[in-house]
């Protein structure tokens, strides 16, 4: 099976467990990993990731609902999914965010598909829209000036997650459907710039 690699440079480190608490079978990577499967590993009970910021997949290729993974450790699935809209205990793709950039991040946010209707700009985090005076509950379309950003369903960065990259389609995000395999509705109403 063709697995896309990126260069890491030492800019990206993720160390996992196939048991929860840092138990059981250990490998160290640098570069995506397509299927844990192919690494010998059935799934990712825990991990610890050292430097970079990474995506986090419930299946291969991928695909399934997104964890944006930041610096620290994650000794069981509630560590990386217990504000997500439902339970989600297995990890079997993740990848670096190459673009992270806090510092410099930029988003603007449509109410409409194709960048249509009425027009919002963020250059920090929000952890509620309708607070900042988003008039809807729902986003119809994104263009990601630069960073990454993670958005979720609900205020307080609860719910489902979607990222979006900057070196991802240009940034493009025309609608719903390229959120992510898992995006069924264009509710958001927290983003976050995610951390390098």
């Amino acid at each position: 099976m063709s697995q896309r690699r990126r260069t890491a440079s030492g800019l990206w480190k993720i160390v996992v467990w196939d048991e929860p608490f840092f138990q059981g079978k250990r490998h160290e990577f640098t570069a995506d990993c397509y299927s844990t499967p192919e690494h010998g590993f059935s799934t990712v009970r825990s991990f610890k990731i050292e430097s970079g910021a990474w995506a986090g997949f419930e299946h291969c290729g991928f695909q399934g609902q997104q964890f944006v993974l930041e610096r620290g450790e994650y000794p069981c699935w509630e560590a990386w999914s217990g504000s997500n809209a439902y339970r989600v205990d297995r990890m079997c793709s993740f990848r670096p965010i190459a673009c992270a950039d806090r510092r410099r991040s930029r988003l603007m946010l449509f109410e409409q598909e194709n960048f249509q209707g009425r027009r919002g700009e963020l250059s920090d985090d929000c952890p509620s829209l309708p607070a900042l005076g988003w008039g809807s509950s729902a986003v119809g379309s994104f263009l990601v000036c630069s960073g990454a950003w993670v958005c979720s369903q609900y205020p307080g960065y609860r719910g489902f997650q979607y990222l979006l990259e900057s070196d991802s389609g240009a940034g493009e995000y025309k609608h719903v459907r390229e959120w992510g395999s898992h995006a069924q509705t264009g509710q958001v109403q927290s983003i976050r710039r995610v951390q390098q």
